[in-house]
């Protein structure tokens, strides 16, 4: 009978001793029945006992109640990891199921149950905290077990998070992956508000000036906008996850920007001279700071921690200084205002520590002193002084408040001020601005007294000249850019013309006055006033007159509530301008921008006509659009879908419910924080599974059709079943498929998803479904996962059958010759065999063997396995020698492409194939200073080759080079036409002839007899390699050869200019008398054409075509040069010399008797074919038979023929009876 641990105890007389193991059925275990028992100790074990891990341990445990030790033999103990932690309050609310409250022991079991660990727990009543010791195999379990245990005894609580929102996509991370880490490592629910795009649509609406179409971002905000992050869960698991969230922002936004705004003006002159103070503020932080003096406004840049703390101290300095500083107002001239300024202001604060704020150019002459009480007196001292210190002349422009801007305008657009400044370096100029609204412009000259004058007079002529020379024209602003892009030639001329400048203004001005100016600069700048005026009002004319053909100008109102102007703008305008146009010219204002009183529903477009009727008519459509819109999407349908399924449905990234919309133009929302639910039936509780409610929003009929969708893929969810297969990991890749087709195939023929585990380094399947190496999960319908596993199995018999296995070594060292150059044999087994073969990178036997593994089919293995082994067998066959041979023969030994060693291989017997032929015979690589030259192949075939090697080195030895002097002149005839001569001598003698300028000249070497050369031209000096023998006969040869020096000689001939083109024919002639080293010089060059023009005809309109040749004769050389050209003719013996001359004198006759030129023309060029013949064979035997020059154009249908006046006329009948000819046997066929 089974004995229970507190009847041990008795039995072995241990009662009182801590129970080995306490039942964990209740929170305390039986008391002991011994008398005398002391009242309940929260520190005692009985009370709080240790409870053991659901797993047994590896040791055994000592028994309690056992002196003797543990009766059963230890094992060694595994690393054991430990952790302790200390909870104040424990709350089990949060821990129970179905509503079922738990204890502290329920929750210790369930810990242990789920991880290997073991737990001890012990409770403070003093102290009011327990105590919890646990230990684990593995520190991942132990931490495991820790963060579950603390999210099971701890409340849960809810914190908020306020996240910059630029570190929202941070926080989420790629695809979620950082938000989802957050979560799975501290169990805490991270909750992030969808972020709402705010529009604010600004501007007025035009497309052509500086802001038009843009939306108006608020740059002046002093800290990010920020989004409420929620977290829910245990407590210190929340709080763990509100760390790891603030150091992701801390990351992400370790720099910070504020701004302190609307500093009082009196004020910001203290605080800028005080920067350095501020700065140091910040602790070491790096900070900037920038000022924006227009707005009164500092912005400090950096360190997060160090802006802040600057800000703080510039704030608490305005502070104090708005209590410790007074001011005092004086009157002083506008003008001498511009001297308390810029430099002068800081010269003023440096000196007196006191301010200067000087009222706006419309609030009058006050000057306002700001400092300490003490220190008024020295600034206002300091402020006279800078006032009278230079002199300052007011100069107001002349003529009405109009004519005054018209002279501003030009002087901004001509820039006269930058104009001014360069004459005048030492004078300060400031120009009035055309945009005043004062009742007065003025210009203000500031320096010393002789400058300011000097400066005066130039600008008072410029005045002078522009009296009554300018003129404001009023044009619509809308059409300026019309009038300037179609009409810039006609402004262009306008301006050369009347001398007048048209200046448009900015066109985001909106401003209709176009400014004429008579350019007073030029030298036509000085007539009388009437010219002027003639001038501007004939510009003025024709300006209008552009203004009226370019187009008509209307404005609309457009009633729209102001519920669609949303619609009519777009998302950052976006709608508008794509209505308005790149190049249109329009004025669009939408609701408040059009300034019309009682009313914001209207939209005012102004433009040109067409433009303004095109563009009402589209946002009349897009309102209308609008209005359909709402009405067609205010459908909806809500149902049901278990939450099992939305995931699936949603898909990934959200691209199941993208593909809804972007197909049926549907809004799907999905609501799935539903809890579970709890349903009574009589006195049971019914658990009713949870669900999501889908929403879907948009036209009735599509609204369904989605519907209609995604119920389909809840009921195919549910039909959803799956099946592991066993199949051995090493069919897995064949299953697969390259780039995974087979496996694609399968799965779209049956659509199920087909997992195969992914092998990792320890060759474990690592996959999100866990699978073991030799297991397949196929996932899908009910009919899918069978057909597909069907299929899977076929193939794996199929691939048991035909991808046997078969693993053998061979020699290491007959691996090259088994793979080939660059794999060609390995690959030429595979191509005829049918086998797949694996060669080993690394090696066995230390080295000896390497491992091949086949697979296929047992006949292609077994054929590529003999194939294999007969490579290898040849190579242990083989014998290998080597053969001194200096790198220096190597080349010669090789010949041209290896073609000397093919014929040394065949001249010994051995294989004609060229890859039996590699690895034969192997040279040292290209920069190896070794001599030594490897054989390797069967030993006769080896030994022959190393006898030929020897003997060729032997001849190569042998060989040498000598020199031999051969005047340069005469080397073209020692090579001969076509290097003839020279190739007799080299197969005479076996040697190789070498003249200067040849490509291998310099790689020869130097000669051996260079030392009785060394005083021969270089250029004379013929090298002669090979053998001694040979060369010393070639060398002989040579010099018999070798003509003895002559002196070039030379004679004068008097050749008329007219027959110059004849006899040169092109320069042929020329060259022909270079052959036998003659040339010739001449005293004049002919100026006009070689062939006579050919004569003009007028034909009659009233005549008939012909399709009959025409014949034209006329003289030759009637338009030829007049007078005659000397010939010098040069030649290096008397022997050319007299050739040449002879051969001039024919050619000189030649030409004389071509007395006469024809022109033939032709109807057509069909003939011209067959008048030329192949290579011209027809045209040089009728210049034969006829004595006549035939010259066919390639350009027209004429032949010119030039000759006596009887060739000309037998060789033009001998060309028309070839052309008959030919005619007639093409009507015949």
């Amino acid at each position: 009978m089974a004995l229970s641990a507190a009847e041990l105890q008795k039995r072995h007389e241990l009662e009182g001793a801590p129970d080995p193991f306490p039942s964990l059925s209740a929170a305390a275990p039986a008391r002991s029945k011994a008398p005398g028992l002391a009242p309940l100790d929260t520190d005692s074990e009985v009370a709080f006992p240790s409870l053991s891990s659901a797993t047994p341990s590896n040791a055994p445990a000592v028994s309690a109640w056992s002196s003797a030790g543990p009766r059963i033999k230890a094992v060694p103990k595994a690393p054991v990891f430990t952790d302790s932690f200390n909870l104040t309050a424990i709350d089990l609310s949060s821990s129970g199921k179905d509503g079922k409250p738990t204890t502290l022991v329920d929750v210790l079991r369930q810990v242990m149950n789920k991880y290997k660990v073991k737990i001890e727990a012990s409770a403070n009543q003093k102290a009011r905290q327990h105590t919890f010791h646990l230990k684990a195999e593995s520190q991942k379990e132990l931490e495991k077990s820790k963060r579950s245990l603390l999210a099971l005894l701890s409340p849960v609580i809810t914190l908020v998070l306020n996240a910059p929102a630029s570190t929202i996509g941070s926080i989420i991370g790629p695809k979620g992956a950082t938000l989802k880490q957050i979560r799975d490592q501290t169990s805490v629910r991270v909750d992030i508000p969808k972020r709402d795009v705010i529009e604010t649509p600004t501007g007025n609406g035009h497309v052509n000036g500086a802001t038009n179409g843009n939306v108006a971002h608020d740059d002046d905000d002093e800290e990010e906008a920020t989004i409420p992050v929620t977290l829910v869960g245990p407590e210190p698991m929340a709080y763990e996850a509100q760390a790891m969230l603030k150091q992701i922002i801390a990351s992400k936004t370790s720099k910070s920007t504020q701004r302190i705004r609307d500093i009082p003006a009196h004020l910001l002159p203290f605080i800028l001279i005080r920067k350095a103070e501020f700065l140091a503020a910040g602790n070491a932080g790096l900070v900037n700071l920038s000022l924006n003096a227009t707005a009164r406004e500092i912005t400090a840049t950096g360190d997060r921690e160090a802006v802040g703390q600057v800000v703080e101290a510039i704030k608490q300095a305005i502070v104090g200084l708005e209590t410790s500083i007074t001011s005092v107002k004086i009157s002083l001239p506008k003008r001498q205002h511009r001297l308390l300024v810029g430099p002068n202001a800081e010269a003023v604060l440096n000196e007196s520590k006191c301010a200067i704020v000087i009222a706006k150019p419309d609030e009058g002459d006050e000057v306002t002193v700001w400092g300490q009480a003490a220190d008024l007196p020295t600034g206002l001292s300091a402020v006279m002084t800078k006032a009278n210190s230079k002199y300052i002349h007011d100069m107001p422009l002349p003529g009405p408040i109009a004519t005054s801007k018209q002279f501003a305008t030009y002087f901004a657009r001509l820039q006269y001020g930058k104009v001014l400044k360069a004459n005048h370096p030492a004078v300060d100029i400031f120009l009035p601005s055309p945009e005043s609204k004062a009742t007065s412009l003025s210009i203000d000259l500031v320096g010393d007294k002789a400058q300011v004058d000097a400066a005066i007079k130039q600008v008072s002529e410029l005045i002078g000249k522009l009296i009554g020379a300018t003129r404001d024209v009023q044009v619509d602003w809308l059409l300026h850019r019309v009038i300037i892009g179609k009409n810039a030639k006609k402004l262009k001329q306008l301006q050369e013309t009347h001398n007048v400048q048209i200046y448009f203004p900015n066109e985001s001005l909106e401003l209709s006055q176009v400014l004429l100016v008579h350019d007073p600069l030029t030298s036509a700048g000085a007539i009388s006033p009437d010219e002027k005026k003639k001038r501007l009002d004939t510009v003025e004319k024709e300006l209008l007159k552009l203004a009226h053909e370019a187009a008509d100008v209307k404005t609309e109102n457009v009633t729209v509530e102001k519920h669609w102007h949303d619609a009519v703008l777009g998302r950052g305008r976006t709608t508008l301008n794509a209505i308005i146009g790149e190049d249109t010219t329009l004025s669009i204002k939408v609701g408040s921008e059009a300034a019309i009183p009682d009313t914001e529903d209207i939209i005012v477009v102004r433009g040109i006509a067409s433009d303004v009727d095109r563009v009402v008519k589209e946002i009349l459509k897009i309102i209308e659009d609008a209005k359909n819109d709402e009405i067609v999407s205010s459908f909806f349908t809500e149902f049901d879908v278990e939450k099992e399924y939305i995931g699936r449905i949603v898909g990934a990234q959200g691209s199941g419910i993208n593909r809804l919309r972007d197909q049926l133009g549907v809004k799907v929302d999905i609501t799935d924080d539903v809890e579970d639910k709890e349903k009574e039936s009589s006195k049971k509780k019914k658990v009713v599974h949870a669900k999501s409610c889908v929403k879907i929003t948009g036209r009735k009929e599509n609204v369904e059709e989605a519907k209609k969708r995604v119920l389909a893929q809840v009921d195919r969810l549910a039909d959803e079943t799956q099946e592991i297969l066993k199949i051995p990991a090493q069919y897995h890749s064949s299953l697969i498929g390259t780039s995974g087709k087979y496996a694609i195939r399968l799965e779209e023929k049956y659509g199920v998803k087909i997992t195969f585990p992914r092998q990792s380094s320890d060759s474990e399947g690592k996959t999100r479904e866990q699978l073991k190496g030799d297991e397949v999960l196929v996932k899908g319908g009910k009919k899918g996962v069978a057909g597909a596993k069907s299929e899977l199995m076929e193939a794996l018999d199929f691939e048991k059958e035909n991808n046997n296995i078969l693993k053998f070594s061979i020699p290491t060292r007959s691996v090259a010759r088994v793979l080939g150059k660059g794999g060609a044999s390995i690959n030429e087994i595979k191509d005829e065999t049918g086998a797949q073969i694996d060669i080993d990178k690394g090696s066995e036997d230390g080295g000896n063997n390497t491992a091949i593994v086949l697979r296929g089919t047992k006949k292609a293995i077994n054929e590529a396995k003999t194939r294999i082994l007969e490579i290898s067998d040849e190579v242990a066959a083989e014998t290998t020698a080597s053969i001194t041979i200096e790198s220096k023969y190597h080349r010669s030994i090789i010949g041209a492409g290896g073609q000397g060693l093919k014929e040394l291989v065949a001249k010994c017997g051995g294989p004609s194939d060229p890859k039996q032929q590699a690895g034969l015979i192997r040279f040292p690589r290209q920069g190896d200073p070794s001599d030594e030259v490897s054989l390797r192949g069967e030993p006769k075939l080896v030994a022959k080759l190393k006898t030929e090697l020897a003997k060729l080195t032997a001849e190569l030895r042998d060989r040498v080079i000598l020199g031999v002097e051969v005047p340069a002149a005469q080397h073209r005839a020692l090579i001969g036409r076509g290097g003839q001569n020279l190739n007799d001598t080299q197969n005479k003698f076996g040697v190789q002839i070498q003249f200067p300028g040849s490509r291998s000249y310099g790689q020869i070497g130097e000669p051996a007899n260079k030392d009785e050369l060394s005083e021969v031209d270089p250029t004379d000096l013929v090298k002669v390699s090979g053998p001694r023998a040979g060369c010393e006969k070639a060398v002989t040869e040579l010099k018999s050869n070798v003509k003895g020096a002559a002196t070039d000689v030379s004679s004068t001939m008097t050749v008329p200019l007219k027959y110059h083109h004849t006899i040169s024919n092109q320069g042929i002639f020329f060259r022909s008398l270079r052959n036998f080293g003659v040339t010739v010089d001449h005293s004049a060059q002919p100026t006009k054409s070689s062939v006579p023009a050919r004569p003009t005809t007028t034909a009659r309109i009233d005549e008939d075509e012909s399709n009959e040749p025409e014949w034209e004769v006329v003289p030759n050389y009637q338009d030829g040069d007049e007078g005659d050209s000397t010939w010098t003719i040069k030649a290096r013996d008397q022997v050319g010399l007299e050739k040449a001359e002879k051969l001039i004198q024919e050619a000189i006759d030649a030409a004389a008797r071509m007395s006469h030129v024809g022109f033939l023309t032709m109807p057509d060029r069909t003939m011209f074919p067959k008048i030329v013949g192949s290579k011209g064979a027809n045209v040089a035997r009728l210049r034969n038979e006829t004595g006549a020059d035939i010259t066919v154009s390639r350009e027209n249908t004429t032949i010119v023929i030039t000759g006596t006046e009887h060739n000309i006329v037998a060789a033009k009948d001998a060309i028309l009876r070839m052309s008959a000819n030919n005619g007639r046997s093409r009507h015949n066929d």
